[in-house]
């Protein structure tokens, strides 16, 4: 359901960040640093060089449920530091009901380049996503998913208010070839501040 986001009216700015959609053309900046080993540790796919890299990015269109993040540089050109994902899609369901549940929830995931680590850019990105999909998307519900090794993560979330909804013993597996823990968390649109567009 990545058209979803075509309901956006995009570009969107939060304080400091632009966001818009991904585009075919950012694949080289993404790729600049989803290549760094403590970047490609954690994201779904990782590649040897940027053509492997660009055939993922091109497979079946998987650049079209992301966002783009910028920062101004110095010379205030929007320069892209990171993707938030944003994954429409249905809920569950009783069968005679089940019409309800079509596109009203989000999972979201997030990459962003490690030299802006440290400076509140992730959490920008991702609460401004979330505006989005309470706001313009209109959506009830929002969810993310990580490895529970992956602690900058985790803590992302619990900083922006997401509950822990579980915690997964050893029930994904990790490229290196370990099964690891996972963790879910989840936000509904009444516990989010009233802060995004109506």
């Amino acid at each position: 359901m990545s058209d979803s986001l075509d309901r956006i009216n995009w570009p969107v700015t939060t304080r400091r960040l632009l966001l818009r959609r991904l585009e075919i053309a950012d694949a080289q900046a993404t790729w600049e640093y989803r290549k760094l080993p403590e970047v490609q540790r954690w994201i779904t796919s990782c590649a040897d060089d940027f053509p492997q890299y660009l055939e993922q990015f091109m497979e079946a269109r998987r650049y079209a449920c992301d966002v783009a993040v910028q920062l101004l540089d110095a010379q205030g050109r929007p320069q892209l530091i990171g993707t938030v994902m944003v994954k429409v899609k249905d809920g569950w369901g009783q069968r005679e009901i089940e019409d309800a549940t079509r596109g009203v929830e989000a999972e979201i995931g997030w990459s962003l380049n490690p030299e802006y680590g440290g400076l509140g850019y992730a959490t920008e990105a991702v609460c401004g996503v979330i505006d989005l999909c309470f706001g313009q998307l209109g959506l009830r519900r929002v969810i993310a998913e990580c490895f529970a090794a992956n602690e900058p993560s985790w803590r992302l979330m619990e900083r922006i208010g997401m509950r822990r909804e579980g915690y997964s013993k050893r029930d994904a597996l990790h490229r290196d070839g370990q099964w690891l823990d996972g963790m879910g968390y989840a936000l509904l649109a009444e516990e989010w501040p009233a802060r995004f567009e109506s």
